[in-house]
């Protein structure tokens, strides 16, 4: 398209939230946004009270769109899962606790059906596009699936690996893990990020990843990427830390500080506009803590999306 013709992109304003494990946001809490974004672990158990109780999370936020992934502790919305693990149990449970406690097998996804019509959207693995309210497009790829050699939710090998497919035109990749090498540290050292993904994300280069999972990797870093990629992408080769920028993490979060929220913003007029398909901004918004900070900071982030039509 001319540049002379081409419309502007649209300053929207994302909630981003991840691992609320059953709590509910501070009462004071009443901030908007175009989009809400929930990138799993709704659950502790994966009881359909806590799940009833995540979707009323999820109604009380002021944005007319929400998108919601799994997580793995989510492991009734993974139905194979879900039913190898009550097969598994020995003496054999009974059924009606089982539907008691956790639903049928798909009533979980029932529910998430019913709440569309409060701009609730459980996503599955894959990519997708919304018309936002504001006038921009947002192309989306979504996947609850993280390494692991548990038997939870949307899990896989780490040998084995996952194959995320998100192309080149995604505008925000919604994981429940993060990628190698990105606030994905651990609190004894390692590194629980997956490999395959920020080889994903490094070639398609999205303006925003946000995901939670590491609890201890709350934080947000807008990347710059090399110019060139390798053909096998990793955190150590094709990043350019010089130009890339550390916006928060946990460390410099006071408990008993009183904060509700982290905020940053990158459109054009602000201090780190984000170059698109230059730069990508991280965001882990894992948001259950410690018994000494139980509660970590939501996101609101501002960036600019292309019109839609």
């Amino acid at each position: 398209m001319d540049a002379s013709t081409s419309r502007p992109d649209i300053k929207t304003r994302f909630l981003i939230i991840s691992d609320t494990h059953g709590h509910e946001l501070p009462s004071t809490y009443a901030e908007h946004a175009d989009v809400a974004i929930h990138c799993g672990d709704l659950t502790t158990e994966s009881k359909i009270e806590e799940i009833r109780s995540a979707i009323d999370l999820l109604k009380s936020i002021d944005a007319p769109l929400k998108l919601v992934i799994a997580g793995n502790h989510d492991f009734t919305m993974d139905i194979p899962m879900f039913q190898r693990k009550v097969r598994e149990v020995n003496p054999p449970l009974d059924p009606e606790l089982v539907r008691r406690e956790y639903g049928d097998y798909g009533e979980v996804r029932g529910l998430f059906d019913e709440a569309k019509s409060d701009g609730i959207i459980f996503l599955d693995e894959g990519p997708y596009t919304f018309s936002l309210s504001n006038g921009a497009s947002l192309k989306v790829y979504a996947s609850p699936y993280t390494p692991s050699l548990g038997d939870w939710g949307f899990q896989y090998h780490p040998e084995v690996g996952h194959n995320y497919t998100l192309g080149n035109d995604v505008d925000v990749v919604i994981t429940h893990g993060p990628p190698r090498g990105i606030m994905d540290m651990t609190y004894s050292g390692g590194r629980a990020g997956c490999p395959a993904l920020f080889e994903a994300i490094a070639q398609s280069r999205p303006r925003m990843h946000c995901f939670g999972h590491i609890h201890e990797g709350w934080g947000a870093k807008l990347v710059t990427w090399r110019r060139n990629i390798s053909e096998r992408p990793s955190h150590l080769t094709d990043i350019d830390n010089g130009s890339s920028t550390a916006i928060a993490k946990l460390s410099q979060i006071t408990p008993g500080t009183g904060i509700d929220k982290s905020t940053t913003s990158h459109c054009v007029g602000d201090p780190d506009p984000l170059k698109v398909g230059a730069q990508t901004l991280f965001v882990n918004a894992a948001y259950e803590g410690t018994e000494d900070f139980p509660a970590q900071p939501p996101w609101l982030v501002e960036l600019e999306l292309p019109p839609a039509g």
